[in-house]
Protein backbone atom coordinates (compact mmCIF):
# COMPACT_ATOMS: atom_id res chain seq x y z
CA UNK A 1 0.00 0.00 0.00
CA UNK A 2 0.96 3.50 -0.49
CA UNK A 3 -0.19 6.96 0.44
CA UNK A 4 -0.99 9.56 -1.96
CA UNK A 5 -2.40 12.97 -2.68
CA UNK A 6 -5.92 13.03 -4.32
CA UNK A 7 -6.20 11.98 -7.97
CA UNK A 8 -9.45 13.38 -9.61
CA UNK A 9 -9.66 10.20 -11.96
CA UNK A 10 -10.39 8.43 -8.51
CA UNK A 11 -13.40 10.48 -7.20
CA UNK A 12 -16.19 7.99 -8.26
CA UNK A 13 -14.14 5.16 -6.84
CA UNK A 14 -13.93 7.13 -3.47
CA UNK A 15 -17.63 8.30 -3.54
CA UNK A 16 -17.93 4.30 -3.85
CA UNK A 17 -15.44 3.34 -1.13
CA UNK A 18 -17.72 5.43 1.06
CA UNK A 19 -20.57 4.50 0.44
CA UNK A 20 -19.98 0.82 0.88
CA UNK A 21 -18.11 1.49 3.96
CA UNK A 22 -21.06 3.41 5.39
CA UNK A 23 -23.70 0.94 4.27
CA UNK A 24 -21.47 -1.65 6.35
CA UNK A 25 -20.84 0.43 9.03
CA UNK A 26 -23.32 2.93 9.69
CA UNK A 27 -26.80 0.53 10.24
CA UNK A 28 -28.53 4.09 11.75
CA UNK A 29 -28.85 5.84 8.50
CA UNK A 30 -32.22 5.09 6.27
CA UNK A 31 -31.58 5.07 2.68
CA UNK A 32 -32.93 8.95 2.13
CA UNK A 33 -29.83 9.61 3.98
CA UNK A 34 -27.06 7.56 2.59
CA UNK A 35 -28.17 9.60 -0.92
CA UNK A 36 -28.39 13.15 0.98
CA UNK A 37 -24.60 12.36 2.32
CA UNK A 38 -23.63 10.48 -0.76
CA UNK A 39 -24.04 13.95 -2.66
CA UNK A 40 -22.58 16.16 -0.01
CA UNK A 41 -19.40 13.81 0.28
CA UNK A 42 -18.65 13.86 -3.31
CA UNK A 43 -19.07 17.64 -3.58
CA UNK A 44 -16.80 17.86 -0.91
CA UNK A 45 -13.95 15.23 -2.02
CA UNK A 46 -12.67 18.12 -3.92
CA UNK A 47 -12.85 20.81 -1.72
CA UNK A 48 -10.29 19.63 1.03
CA UNK A 49 -7.08 17.69 1.41
CA UNK A 50 -7.64 14.09 0.24
CA UNK A 51 -4.96 10.96 0.62
CA UNK A 52 -5.22 7.74 -1.02
CA UNK A 53 -4.52 4.58 0.10
CA UNK A 54 -3.92 3.22 -2.75
CA UNK A 55 -2.61 -1.09 -3.63
CA UNK A 56 -0.12 -2.34 -5.58
CA UNK A 57 -2.63 -2.14 -8.66
CA UNK A 58 -2.79 1.97 -8.37
CA UNK A 59 -6.72 1.23 -7.05
CA UNK A 60 -7.80 3.07 -3.92
CA UNK A 61 -8.98 1.11 -0.45
CA UNK A 62 -9.62 4.03 1.48
CA UNK A 63 -8.70 7.48 1.61
CA UNK A 64 -8.98 10.46 4.56
CA UNK A 65 -10.08 13.61 4.01
CA UNK A 66 -8.86 17.12 6.38
CA UNK A 67 -9.49 20.25 6.58
CA UNK A 68 -6.04 21.39 8.41
CA UNK A 69 -6.06 18.91 11.36
CA UNK A 70 -9.23 18.18 11.60
CA UNK A 71 -10.24 14.56 9.91
CA UNK A 72 -13.34 15.56 7.98
CA UNK A 73 -13.39 11.96 6.72
CA UNK A 74 -11.78 8.47 6.97
CA UNK A 75 -12.87 5.21 5.19
CA UNK A 76 -11.57 2.27 3.81
CA UNK A 77 -13.24 -0.45 1.40
CA UNK A 78 -15.31 -3.16 3.56
CA UNK A 79 -13.18 -6.24 2.38
CA UNK A 80 -9.88 -4.32 3.53
CA UNK A 81 -11.23 -3.40 7.11
CA UNK A 82 -8.79 -4.67 9.71
CA UNK A 83 -5.91 -4.78 7.51
CA UNK A 84 -3.91 -1.48 8.88
CA UNK A 85 -5.27 0.87 6.47
CA UNK A 86 -6.83 3.74 8.65
CA UNK A 87 -3.84 3.65 10.88
CA UNK A 88 -1.70 3.82 8.19
CA UNK A 89 -4.00 7.26 6.73
CA UNK A 90 -4.00 8.22 10.22
CA UNK A 91 -0.05 8.17 10.69
CA UNK A 92 0.30 9.59 7.35
CA UNK A 93 -1.83 12.99 8.51
CA UNK A 94 0.25 12.41 11.81
CA UNK A 95 3.36 13.27 10.24
CA UNK A 96 2.46 15.92 7.69
CA UNK A 97 0.12 17.88 10.48
CA UNK A 98 1.33 16.85 13.64
CA UNK A 99 -0.56 14.67 16.27
CA UNK A 100 -2.95 17.29 17.74
CA UNK A 101 -5.59 16.26 15.40
CA UNK A 102 -10.04 16.43 15.96
CA UNK A 103 -12.05 14.12 14.26
CA UNK A 104 -15.54 14.22 14.74
CA UNK A 105 -17.65 10.67 14.73
CA UNK A 106 -21.44 9.64 15.09
CA UNK A 107 -22.22 8.38 18.34
CA UNK A 108 -23.98 4.98 16.29
CA UNK A 109 -21.19 4.07 15.07
CA UNK A 110 -19.17 2.48 18.02
CA UNK A 111 -16.79 0.88 15.72
CA UNK A 112 -15.63 3.95 14.63
CA UNK A 113 -15.60 5.29 18.23
CA UNK A 114 -13.63 2.57 19.31
CA UNK A 115 -10.94 2.35 16.37
CA UNK A 116 -10.22 6.81 17.24
CA UNK A 117 -9.66 5.63 20.65
CA UNK A 118 -7.42 2.78 19.65
CA UNK A 119 -5.30 5.44 17.54
CA UNK A 120 -4.98 7.61 20.52
CA UNK A 121 -8.04 10.11 20.37
CA UNK A 122 -10.54 11.16 23.57
CA UNK A 123 -13.37 12.62 23.74
CA UNK A 124 -13.70 16.12 24.35
CA UNK A 125 -17.73 17.14 23.67
CA UNK A 126 -20.85 15.81 21.89
CA UNK A 127 -23.28 17.47 19.91
CA UNK A 128 -26.91 16.32 19.43
CA UNK A 129 -27.00 17.00 15.72
CA UNK A 130 -24.92 16.42 12.99
CA UNK A 131 -22.64 19.58 10.71
CA UNK A 132 -25.87 19.07 8.38
CA UNK A 133 -28.11 19.52 11.32
CA UNK A 134 -29.42 15.95 11.50
CA UNK A 135 -30.30 14.14 14.65
CA UNK A 136 -27.50 12.08 14.58
CA UNK A 137 -25.07 12.94 17.71
CA UNK A 138 -21.48 13.45 17.16
CA UNK A 139 -18.68 12.59 19.87
CA UNK A 140 -16.07 15.65 19.32
CA UNK A 141 -12.47 13.45 19.82
CA UNK A 142 -9.40 14.94 19.80
CA UNK A 143 -6.01 13.31 19.72
CA UNK A 144 -3.90 12.74 23.06
CA UNK A 145 -0.89 14.99 22.87
CA UNK A 146 1.58 12.09 23.94
CA UNK A 147 0.32 9.98 20.62
CA UNK A 148 2.52 9.33 17.79
CA UNK A 149 3.22 7.68 14.87
CA UNK A 150 5.31 5.42 16.50
CA UNK A 151 3.09 4.37 18.77
CA UNK A 152 -0.33 4.04 16.56
CA UNK A 153 1.59 1.52 14.33
CA UNK A 154 2.24 -0.71 17.45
Amino acid sequence: MAIIPYREQDHAKLVSIWERAVRATHMFLAEKDIVFYKSVVSEALADMEIWEAVDLADEPNGFIGMDGKHIEMLFVDGDKHGQGLGPMLITHVIQLKGNDLKVDVNEQNEGAARFYARMGFVQTGRSELDGSGNPFPLLHLEMKKKSSAANILR
